[in-house]
């Protein structure tokens, strides 16, 4: 099996039995990279020297934990130190990072090296679009179709074996997206766990950092270095006697799913339930309120950041990141505060629900990835998730794929944990992971 094909555990395992260098890795990943991004546009900017005298100076030393020499993709809003962060638009080509976010130091320390700054969505909101410097990156299981947004170069570089694991951002659910639509694991943390500093904000109280991995077992290693913490105790205690509460009502009334996207995920709960878990229905409020509740925050705090932008070079904007940003400059003080008291109300109402089951169960996407060209598709299915509500609230969520769709592309289900709790998230991701026959599949790009 090649370097590049290896999970990050698996790879990490080899270079710590010293069987495999991380010079070796990367320059077979360098190699993937060179092969399939011309078809993918995952890439914005390769650092392979950078990369590769990193690399070297870590193929002398004693191994530094599980990411010691592991290539780690970083969406572009990401700063490292004397790279460009262009957050994929004309607005800042220039800017100079002058220092690595809190969370490359972190990844840096424990001997992550970085070949590449990934493609997102224009400033983590506007895409996937056309009129910008940077083409739109594409969907490794359809290169027509769209990988989910906004860290859409990471989902494509994970999933297309490029790259071992990669950081996205999520405020509206942009780690789970893509990996919802790319076959992978995303992992969106408790708000807060995971340091912000040096990421660029779209909206301050609903950002998150996470990664996006081939496994379980990998996004628990990225984890582990990304918020200082360990989460592997349970990964092998499996869904026995977990309770889990299926939220039906998102993709059954709320907003209903793709036929296929809902079977499979009555079909994920019969396997966890075959597993030992017991799950129940549970309800909690709309997805429509979760959703305005969201936008209005969201639009509150990115008008705030994008206000000089859109009011002294509008122009330099992708025409859907325009228009996506300009209502944010209607939203009013009361707006914003009344919508800052329901959400309080929601929170609330999620930890009721965890005081009758240890997690939930819901839907991530409603449909598969569409066609990247079909702006009304696109713009249609975009908000067709049950991801959202877990940023207004800010508990930890997984998404993992649980099944394929009958055109050969990725379907996915969500899993949700009191806040703090990834150890139990994942330990539950990786019973069903097991169980079930998804994560060995892989697109061919």
């Amino acid at each position: 099996m090649s370097a590049h094909s290896l999970s990050l555990a698996e790879a990490s395992r080899r270079i710590a039995a010293k069987t495999l260098s991380p010079s070796e890795l990367l320059d077979d990943c360098l190699a993937r990279i060179a092969e399939v991004e011309p078809r993918l546009n995952a890439c914005i900017r390769l650092m392979e020297d950078d990369a590769r005298a990193a690399a070297r100076a870590l193929d002398n030393e004693a191994p530094r934990g599980p990411l010691h020499g592991i290539p780690i993709g970083v969406k572009d809003i990401i700063d490292i130190a004397g790279l460009p962060s262009t957050c994929h638009s004309a607005q800042r080509l220039d800017h100079m990072a002058t220092a690595d976010a809190a969370v490359i130091t972190r990844l840096r320390a424990a001997g992550a090296v970085f070949p590449a700054k990934l493609a997102t969505h224009e400033f983590a909101i506007g895409g996937p679009a056309f009129d910008l410097p940077f083409p739109p990156a594409r969907n490794p299981w359809n290169r027509d179709h769209h990988p989910g947004g906004s860290s859409s170069g990471s989902g494509a570089a994970v999933a297309a074996r490029m790259l071992p694991g990669a950081l996205g951002t999520d405020t509206g659910g942009s780690v789970r997206h893509p990996a919802s639509h790319c076959g992978l694991v995303g992992l969106k943390p408790t708000y807060n766990l995971v340091p912000r500093d040096g990421v660029f904000p779209l909206a301050f109280s609903l950002d998150h950092v996470g990664p996006l991995t081939r496994t379980v077992e990998d996004c628990v290693l990225m984890l582990g270095v990304m918020a200082g913490g360990d989460f592997a105790g349970g990964l092998t205690k499996g869904l026995k006697g977990l309770r889990i509460g299926y939220v039906r009502h998102f993709h059954e009334i709320d907003q209903p799913a793709d036929p296929e996207m809902a079977a499979a995920l009555d079909e994920a709960a019969r396997v966890m339930v075959a597993e030992g878990a017991i799950i129940t229905d549970i309800s909690l409020p709309p997805l429509q309120q979760f959703a305005a509740v969201n936008r209005t925050i969201l639009y509150g705090e990115a008008g705030a950041i994008h206000e000089h932008w859109l009011k002294n070079s509008p122009e330099k904007y992708a025409g859907v990141t325009r228009r996506r940003l300009l209502p944010s400059q209607f939203v009013s003080a009361a707006d914003y505060v009344q919508a800052q008291r329901r959400r309080g109300e929601m929170v609330a109402a999620v930890q009721e629900a965890f005081t009758q089951v240890d997690l939930l169960l819901t839907a991530s996407s409603m449909d598969p990835a569409c066609r990247i060209d079909d702006t009304p598709t696109v713009e249609r299915t975009y908000p067709r998730q049950a991801r959202t509500p877990f940023n207004v609230t800010g508990h930890p969520a997984v998404t993992i794929m649980n099944g394929l769709h009958s055109s050969g592309l990725p379907l996915s289900l969500q899993l949700v944990a009191p806040a703090f709790e990834e150890a139990l998230l994942l330990q539950a991701a990786a019973g069903y992971e097991r169980a079930a026959p998804w994560k060995d599949l892989a697109p061919n790009p």
